[in-house]
């Protein structure tokens, strides 16, 4: 018999309804002309919650920290590709509960489906058990990448990171594009942007093309544009 997803997480619903439509992707609500049962109000909630437990679980145990490197780290937990990595471990992917037609073009699998299912179980926990529940459930999951987002070193490659993560979500890479370069040969200043479908994610200038396309990802990665676009195919 498959292993429940309240025995993975640990969790006991006292209400089992908000647990379903935590699993419930919009697309079935769509198919079965339920079009206020799907998960999109507990995705909202739970991107708050999540935000809250994270904020206070960092400024407590990283008392050395400024703002800027907890703002930085918390980024890097609440990120899509780290949220997807999340749903992945508790196989939220065997629950979700998803229309023919999107199931048919890989939903199930969709880097975006699954993050955005795992902020509406944080959201339906935070209801059903109140504010140590969620904290509970989401601190099991995220002590291992706490400490690795911590000790990432300010230095690592923006660029990589930001393909890996918009690559999880679709197939499209970002784009780098040179919107100007001003002063002399010895001493010039390049300003470029980074596109991905279409939009602006970010603007970034440097001493050399490479130092601007890092700040410019770096920007993205602060603003996450691409999160309008998520349930865009």
């Amino acid at each position: 018999m498959p292993e429940s997803l309240e025995k993975i997480i640990n969790y006991k619903f006292t209400n089992s309804l908000l647990l379903a439509e935590a699993l419930t992707h919009p697309s079935l609500a769509y198919e079965t002309q339920r079009p206020h049962f799907d998960n999109q109000r507990l995705e909202y909630l739970g991107d708050a919650v999540l935000q809250l437990i994270l904020t206070d679980e960092l400024y407590r145990r990283f008392p050395a920290f400024g703002e800027g490197r907890l703002t930085k780290v918390r980024s890097r937990l609440v990120s899509r590709d780290a949220l997807w990595k999340f749903a992945l471990q508790i196989k939220l992917c065997n629950f979700l509960l998803i229309g023919k037609g999107e199931e048919s073009s890989g939903g199930k699998q969709r880097a975006s489906n699954l993050a955005d299912a795992y902020e509406a179980l944080i959201g339906a926990i935070y209801l059903d058990g109140g504010q140590e529940a969620a904290k509970t459930f989401v601190l099991s999951q995220c002590v291992s990448a706490i400490a690795e987002a911590a000790h990432e070193p300010d230095e690592a490659n923006p660029k990589g990171r930001l393909q890996e993560l918009l690559q999880s979500i679709s197939q499209s890479s970002p784009s780098y594009r040179i919107l100007q370069q001003e002063g002399p040969d010895h001493a010039k200043t390049f300003e470029v942007c980074v596109e991905w479908k279409k939009t602006l994610l970010g603007c970034g200038r440097g001493g050399s093309k490479k130092e601007a396309e890092f700040d410019a990802a770096t920007q993205a990665l602060n603003d996450e544009l691409w999160l309008t676009l998520k349930n865009d195919p």
